[in-house]
């Protein structure tokens, strides 16, 4: 079957690959997957602050409104606002238009259940088969069954702060911090919720237009930030993504804090406060070894899923946990969000400075942290997969594995979307690990090498 999804909804460059009309059938396919057993369905809505995401909720609503479900309008919203409204809404899903950390042209439809978090595979699969396969099957409603669309947008930031300030649960007056909003959904959240938590807050990239989002800023971009963290003398910095579901930090050195080192912050402070589910955090593979070591120093159990959010959540709910990440900046605490929360993951951050009287430096500083290269590699479509076969490719990769030991390790994986192998080194000694990374790479070109 052709994927409509990938690792996280249907996307592309908006209008040209995510089309209204792909956008309008994908709706008529989640409300008729998610459909309410008795009783009318409602799919909440929500978007970023991209020019196309006005014409793709047309699209979509169009899609709910056509099969008899309710499409209720959330306005521009967080992600994790979609996900936590679901439930307080009463809704039987939600999708957020949004193309994430990418630039303006992209966009994307994440698509959650019922229980407030990304549709498992069954549903996928479904929803694909119908869009791409059988959209004869989504029969339109008759004229007295036709949905309505609900207009919440007034509503929805006010109670997605209230959610969030409830869950931080302790002031942070005291503290000052830069927020780099990324143009993005926290132009319209972050002051308003860092401002009533206590905090005084200067505040980045603000002043979205439509196509500035994530241009030259937000967490994939944090020199400004920094800049601004050191200029201000504030006690962090914080930078989300345009949807504002990953958060990357900056301590008052102007010091880089990624997702896995805020991990081990809350894995370590929930453990000491005995809310540490099975005393365990879901990673990545990706997941740095200074990660893996600090754990196993502080009797924190690390279980390890597939890369992307999604696969974190998956076996975050199948062992019951509830704190996971990755080194992007998604951390997800499943008792209050069903996907990862940069704001709350912010927030939750400072709070723990303010409890333990700690500067945000000295809470990371004993956190191990390995130099890592990273390599992309473009290989023929027709290598896909046939290039673990290549004894050269894989003896090499064994070779520099059995080398470093347990002092570094190599990852090398294929994209879940495009035709380029993805190469990982981490070890102590940033020469070596570049010179492996290079050498692997040369490898796969030689062997598997994309068409000219």
């Amino acid at each position: 079957m052709a994927r409509l999804f990938g690792t996280d909804g249907p996307r592309g460059i908006a209008v040209t690959d995510l089309t209204c009309e792909l956008a309008m059938q994908t709706g008529r396919a989640v409300a008729t997957v998610l459909a309410k057993k008795g009783g009318k369905t409602k799919i909440l809505i929500g978007k970023d602050t991209r020019r196309s995401s006005d014409a793709l909720e047309a699209a979509v609503c169009a899609g709910i409104c056509s099969v008899g479900a309710d499409a209720e309008l959330l306005g521009i919203v967080p992600t994790p606002a979609v996900t936590h409204l679901i439930s307080t809404h009463e809704a039987d899903g939600g999708i957020m238009i949004s193309g994430s950390h990418n630039s303006a042209e992209f966009s994307g439809l994440k698509i959650f259940c019922g229980r407030g978090h990304k549709v498992m595979e069954e549903a996928e699969d479904e929803i694909e088969r119908l869009v791409l396969y059988a959209p004869g099957e989504m029969k339109p409603c008759s004229n007295e069954n036709m949905g309505r669309i609900i207009h919440s947008e007034k509503t929805a930031v006010h109670e997605y702060i209230d959610h969030v300030k409830e869950a931080v649960g302790i002031s942070l007056s005291g503290f000052r911090v830069a927020v780099d909003c990324a143009n993005g959904c926290t132009a319209y959240t972050a002051k308003k919720l860092f401002t009533a938590l206590g905090a005084q807050t200067v505040v980045l990239f603000d002043k979205p237009d439509g196509n500035n989002i994530n241009k030259d800023c937000g967490s994939t971009h944090i020199n400004r930030l920094i800049e601004r963290v050191l200029k201000n003398r504030c006690d962090c910095g914080l930078a989300f993504d345009g949807d504002a579901d990953r958060c990357i930090a900056v301590d008052e050195k102007g010091n880089m804090i990624d997702g896995d080192r805020q991990l081990a912050v809350f894995a370590r402070s929930m453990k000491e406060q005995g809310i540490l589910d099975k005393d365990t955090a879901v990673i990545t593979a990706m997941s740095s070894l200074g990660l893996r070591k600090y754990a196993a120093e502080n009797d924190i159990r690390l279980v390890s899923s597939g890369a992307g959010a999604r696969y974190v959540l998956e076996r975050m709910l199948e062992g019951g946990y509830k704190l996971g990440g990755e080194p992007n900046g998604h951390i997800i605490f499943l008792g209050d969000s069903g996907t990862g929360d940069g704001q709350l993951a912010g927030a939750r951050l400072m709070g723990i400075m303010k409890r333990s009287g700690l500067k945000l430096s000295e809470l990371t500083e004993d956190i191990p942290a390995y130099p890592q290269v990273k390599l992309n590699v473009k290989i023929s479509p027709k290598f896909k997969e046939l290039w673990k076969n290549e004894k050269s490719i894989t003896e090499l990769i064994e070779s520099f594995e059995r080398e470093l030991g347990e002092d570094g390790r190599i990852m090398v994986r294929e994209s879940g979307k495009e035709p380029i192998i993805r190469i990982m080194a981490e070890g102590n000694d940033f020469g070596r690990i570049n010179d492996m990374a290079v050498d692997i790479a040369q490898h796969i070109k030689e062997k598997c090498a994309a068409d000219e």
